[in-house]
């Protein structure tokens, strides 16, 4: 019965007219290239799609996604953190006082939903249960989220000085110093590697997108506070990053997460073709962000498989495989 809502909802917000959550997710992947290095300006991806999201908002200006099916319309900390900072990109690009009211109700509305979780850290939740390899069931937390949340809000103080913003950015932050078991967002594995975890589940399966988005989170804070931790911990996630990226390819195109490695699963979780270049985009960033040459090559690399027909289609049935498999 749970395979067929899923399949029922998938097919709705694929195939039926209307906006669904994916109108916001799957905008095209974009660096921006005024972003600072090394001190806090613009955000690393612009977002500027998801800035005009044109679903529904509710009362107070917020987006809300709609997932159809049992799930239906919802808040999505991490949807409202990304419009939040596309919508101060473009304030800085324009200084339309529009987008720095939107950018700023964002972050209003992360200092408000702030929630303690059961080990007492400070975390934005998602209250809707959600389909992954071990399902999430509401409310979780994401480290994902955590990151994000904490790159808006550290902007928001530098543009207004509004204490609020530092003091939820600080809170967000306790995540990052703590393990998944423990309530935070950290996970160290047996080679010493730290990781920060999209989906807190057991085992880890170290999604991509998100430990690179959440170690943007943490870099952010380290230019906001100079905060020594911060920065040590950043250091670790590019060293965890460095080692371990040649684990996400797979000779033809990415993965998304790395469940089954050590057990040598038969179907692992191809990214799609978003996916797919939202990492390239990431690791150029990340190279921008470190100096380090391996991320511009394996981007480039990457890249290079999006321009053959036959990765491409490879890549679709690995993905249509799992999908059947697995969901």
């Amino acid at each position: 019965m749970s395979r067929l809502q899923y399949y029922g909802r998938v097919f709705s917000a694929y195939f039926l007219p209307g906006k669904s959550h994916l109108s916001f997710w799957h905008d095209t992947p974009q660096a921006d290239h005024a972003a600072g290095i090394h001190e806090l300006g613009a955000y690393y991806m612009r977002f500027a799609g998801k800035a005009d999201y044109s679903g529904e908002y509710d009362s107070a200006g917020i987006p809300m996604l709609n997932y159809h099916g049992k799930i239906g319309l919802q808040y999505n900390p991490i949807a409202i953190a990304q419009w939040g900072l596309g919508n101060y990109n473009l304030f800085l690009e324009t200084r339309n006082t529009t987008r720095r009211k939107n950018f700023l109700a964002a972050s209003n509305w992360l200092c408000t939903h702030l929630e303690q979780n059961p080990h007492g850290l400070w975390v934005w939740n998602h209250h809707f249960d959600w389909e992954y390899r071990s399902p999430l069931k509401a409310p979780w937390y994401s480290g994902l989220a955590q990151g994000q949340g904490i790159s808006l809000l550290v902007r928001a103080h530098r543009e207004t000085g509004d204490p609020r913003y530092s003091e939820a950015a600080e809170l967000a932050f306790t995540s990052f110093l703590k393990s998944t078991s423990e309530g935070g967002v950290a996970f160290t594995d047996e080679h010493g590697d730290l990781w920060f975890e999209e989906y807190i589940v057991s085992p880890p399966t170290h999604i991509l997108n998100g430990f690179i988005w959440a170690a943007w989170g943490v870099y952010d804070y380290f230019l906001a506070t100079r905060n020594s931790v911060a920065e040590d911990l950043f250091a670790q996630a590019v060293h965890t990053l460095r080692k371990n990226l040649h684990f996400y390819d797979l000779g033809f195109w990415s993965l998304y997460e790395q469940t089954g490695r050590e057990s040598g699963a038969l179907l692992p979780m191809v990214a799609s073709p978003f996916y797919h270049r939202l990492h390239v985009v990431q690791l150029r960033a990340m190279h921008r962000l470190t100096e380090d040459a391996i991320f511009e090559q394996v981007a480039n690399k990457w890249e290079t498989y999006t321009h053959s027909r036959a990765k491409r289609t490879r890549a679709l049935c690995y993905k249509s495989a799992f999908k059947l498999c697995y969901y």
